[in-house]
Formats: C-alpha cells, sequence, structure tokens
C-alpha cells in the first residue's frame, strides 16, 4: 500500500470499472468508495456513523446491533435504518469513513517528502502504521479477523487488485513527471508494493519488528525504492 504523489479523488487512475454482476466484498466497496469525496453534510448519519465506530470498537461488530448503534447515537432504530438500510452498509460506511481518513491524513504528509524515492518510503510505513493502529480497522484484524481478512484473500484478489490500480496510477504519475523512467513497469512494481504490505497485515513477522517505524523505512528504503530504478527489472 505505498502510495507516492497525491491523489486527485476525481482521477480515472483512481480505479477502473469493474465487469457488471460481479458482487464485490465489504472492503474492496469500502476501498473503492473512499477514494472519492465523503458527503458529510448530512447531520443524523454523522451521529450515526460516529456511534456505530465508537460501538464497533468496543464491542466488535459481531456483537453490536444497529438497535446498539441507535441508542448510542441517541436515534430511534427506525431512523438508523432510514439512513442504512441494513448492518453491512452501515459497516462498509465506517470502514470508508476509515479509509477516506487515512487518504486525507496522508495528503498531507506526504507534501514533506522531497523525492519519489520518500513518497515511497512515507507511504509505505504511513499505510502499515496507519491501518494497524486503527482502532477499529487493526482491532478486527486482530479481535474479528473473519469480518475483513476474508475481504482480502477470498474474493478472488479483487480487493488486492483495487488497492494495486491506485497504487500504479500514482506511479505512472511519477513518470510523467519525470521522477520514474518509462521503462519501468509500474503495474508490476504496485502489484509487488501491494502484495508486500497486505503480507506484513494478515500474517506477524518474526523478522520485522512492524512496530519499528526506522526498521521499516530501511526496510522500503533498501528493498522498495530500488525496483523504480531503471536497471531493477529484465528489458
Amino acid at each position: 500500500m505505498a502510495r507516492t504523489a497525491p491523489a486527485q479523488a476525481s482521477s480515472p487512475e483512481a480505479g477502473h470499472d469493474e465487469p457488471a454482476g460481479r458482487p464485490e466484498s465489504l472492503l474492496e466497496r469500502a476501498f473503492t468508495e473512499a477514494l472519492h469525496s465523503a458527503d458529510d453534510s448530512d447531520e443524523v448519519a454523522t451521529r450515526i456513523l460516529d456511534a456505530a465506530y465508537e460501538q464497533f470498537c468496543r464491542m466488535g461488530i459481531r456483537r453490536s446491533t444497529m438497535e446498539d448503534v441507535a441508542r448510542r447515537a441517541g436515534v430511534s432504530r427506525i431512523t438508523a435504518y432510514r439512513r442504512f438500510a441494513t448492518k453491512d452498509r452501515l459497516v462498509e460506511q465506517v470502514v470508508r469513513r476509515e479509509f477516506r481518513r487515512y487518504f486525507d491524513r496522508f495528503l498531507v504528509d506526504i507534501q514533506q517528502a522531497a523525492t519519489v524515492g520518500d513518497r515511497v518510503v512515507l507511504g509505505f510505513v504511513s499505510a502499515l502504521d496507519a491501518i494497524r493502529r486503527n482502532p477499529l480497522i487493526g482491532g478486527l484484524m486482530s479481535v474479528e479477523p473473519d469480518v475483513l481478512i476474508p475481504s482480502m484473500i477470498s474474493d478472488g484478489g479483487r480487493t488486492l487488485a483495487t488497492v494495486q490500480r491506485f497504487v500504479a496510477g500514482q506511479l505512472r504519475r511519477e513518470q510523467r513527471a519525470g521522477t520514474i523512467a518509462a521503462t519501468v513497469d509500474v503495474e508490476v512494481v504496485a502489484e509487488l508494493m501491494t502484495r508486500l504490505s497486505c503480507s506484513f497485515l494478515l500474517t506477524p513477522s518474526h523478522v520485522i519488528d512492524l512496530d519499528d517505524a526506522d526498521e521499516l523505512r530501511t526496510m522500503a528504503r533498501r528493498f522498495l525504492v530500488p525496483m523504480l530504478e531503471p536497471g531493477s527489472q529484465p528489458e
């Protein structure tokens, strides 16, 4: 999930249309929707989302009901269902908002990166840290892994493909800016970066300390950044 230059929400590189008729996984849909601007104009919906986030963090998704969320938000159950027709849809929207918050934070942080190498390192480290330390997403991966992890590994690779397309789009921006050589296969590089990041998220490492930001930065600088060099790939 290493990212480079800031993305515009409306950019076609943020994702491509999926084949019609193929159902999206929870995480795939949440991630895709998070690439677009959020609508925060509905104060009641925002209050319900805030309550759902707190409820899910405290009790987990499986043990929480729409009634629990409505009670915590101070609204009726009917009002909650009018805003979010099902619990699954509410979960998707809460997860989407967490991704949106990460993107917003990333766009601020990325301004500090002076080179494409710095952007790759920052994107890789910040993505792992943001997801692992997120009270909702990171907590679910630890306590209720069957809620999110199947979306990442049992959906025919669609969630990974969604992330890969986003990363590849950012790398193509770098190519157009002249910071990455045109001979670099950004599709393959994005695939490797995405799979490496997801592997660390899904399976604890006994070699790399994921809580040590300096160690992660060193690893990204040593192994990820060189993939962007022309001589690192076969002709």
